[in-house]
């Protein structure tokens, strides 16, 4: 079993490295570029939109979201160019980071931060 799960996490990972090409591919369409982009994204941001510290949630986008994210992206793909990319993919061995990723989500969260501060200083007085 612990072949198996070993086995699917890294065609997960040679998956988000074929999306992260399918984005910049002419042989893809448009929509299926920004979703690839968007997943590509998220899964080599090194923050998370919900932080693995909260109980339950945090591992939530890690095992159900990102998983269903790669999935429909990969549909979008069309299947004769999604092989050839998962085929450069099993070339490529560096795998690259986004910080423009990062920055949003650090971004997201600031602003979460700043609306909660805003809100709780606003409270009407009695």
């Amino acid at each position: 079993m612990f072949d198996r799960l070993r086995r699917w996490a890294r065609a997960l990972k040679r998956d988000v490295v074929a999306l992260y090409l399918a984005a910049r591919d002419p042989r893809v369409p448009w929509y299926a570029k920004a979703v690839a982009a968007c997943v590509a994204a998220y899964a080599f941001s090194p923050i998370d939109l919900i932080p693995d510290f909260i109980p339950v949630l945090g591992y939530l986008d890690d095992l159900i979201i990102l998983p269903l994210g790669i999935l429909l992206a990969i549909r979008l793909v069309p299947p004769d160019a999604m092989a050839k990319l998962r085929a450069e993919a099993d070339r490529r061995a560096a795998r690259p980071t986004s910080r423009i990723a990062a920055i949003v989500i650090v971004a997201l969260w600031l602003s979460a931060g700043a609306l909660l501060v805003w809100s709780v200083l606003n409270v009407p007085q009695p």
